[in-house]
């Protein structure tokens, strides 16, 4: 299980990410999987306090922004902080992986 972080207007490209990070694949994982891996539904995941500690990537592109927004842990709770106070806590990988959706 893995984290990442990506603009609201791009997908991530599974494909760079797994070359990227020297895996064979990548795939998005189930509702149930992710509680189990975070501790969140789906719709309320937050890379913050996540029940198990897993690896965080984040579309280097984000860094630059005055600002983001995430999940605070529930459906709808969105948290407004500065993108280094982020890479402070969780220290991510920083990535190229984001394409355009339709």
């Amino acid at each position: 299980p893995l984290i990442v972080l990506m603009h609201g207007d791009l997908e991530v490209s599974t494909k760079e990410l797994a070359r990227t990070i020297g895996v064979k694949n990548i795939s998005p994982c189930s509702p149930d999987t992710a509680l189990k891996h975070t501790g969140y539904q789906v719709g309320g995941t937050s890379p913050l306090g996540t029940r198990k500690e897993m690896p965080v990537y984040m579309e280097s592109t984000i860094a630059a922004l005055p600002f983001i927004y995430l999940n605070g842990g529930k459906r709808g709770f969105l948290i407004r902080v500065a993108p280094q106070v982020v890479i402070d806590l969780l220290k991510p990988l920083m990535v190229k992986v984001g394409i355009k959706t339709r």
